[in-house]
């Protein structure tokens, strides 16, 4: 995988979570593969790769892959707005949170004690689901800029789903952190959109 290709995958995997909780908003229902492959990246400190942090490959983004092209291509047809709302979002909150080392060893130690959870519970169990949900509350949602998420009211005012939104755009903030270890910059959306354009298409071909 070329250097590029690594950004795109953190890059990616932002625009799933966008996905997944536009979909959660609006219809009520998501696949437990997206949902586990998000929230299992949240828990990997030590990555020896980029997949590695999605499990290992990246079958589980190629929603997110679908969406950023739709961004990337900026054909008004096929582009998801609101998924794009989010993950532009994502990735201004993110520098928001780079700035705060009180706020990242919070986060940390919450990440540790969620990491005890899941080998009691499972991954994708909802007392693991309410902590990573209240993780984001406690932090993120404290900042000015805050996501507002269109969707259906039914859906947005279930308790369970509104964790899982939560736990979501957690997950989509540690990729957004990851794009940017990776050496990835908002301008590259602008200028370099070509570039991207032809090192994702093969990913999504897989």
């Amino acid at each position: 995988m070329s250097p590029t290709q690594e950004q795109l995958v953190a890059l990616g995997a932002v625009f799933e979570a966008a996905v997944l909780v536009d979909k959660l908003a609006k219809t009520g229902q998501i696949g437990e593969p997206g949902l586990a492959c998000m929230l299992g990246s949240l828990l990997v400190r030590d990555p020896q790769s980029t997949l590695d942090v999605y499990g290992g490959d990246d079958l589980n983004l190629r929603e997110g892959y679908r969406a950023l092209i739709s961004a990337l291509e900026r054909d008004p047809t096929s582009l998801q707005r609101e998924p794009l709302r989010y993950a532009l979002a994502l990735l201004g909150l993110e520098r928001q949170l780079a700035k705060r080392d009180d706020m990242l060893q919070v986060m940390g130690s919450r990440l540790d004690q969620i990491q005890n959870q899941v080998g009691h519970f499972g991954l994708v169990h909802d007392n693991v689901i309410a902590a990573c949900g209240s993780l984001y509350e406690d932090t993120i949602s404290t900042f000015r800029q805050r996501i507002q998420v269109q969707g259906d009211m039914r859906h947005l005012q279930q308790a369970s789903n509104a964790a899982k939104i939560r736990a979501l755009l957690l997950a989509g903030i540690r990729s957004a952190r990851l794009w940017r270890q990776l050496g990835g910059h908002r301008w590259q959306l602008v200028f370099s959109r070509g570039k991207l354009l032809k090192e994702l298409y093969p990913l999504l071909r897989g």
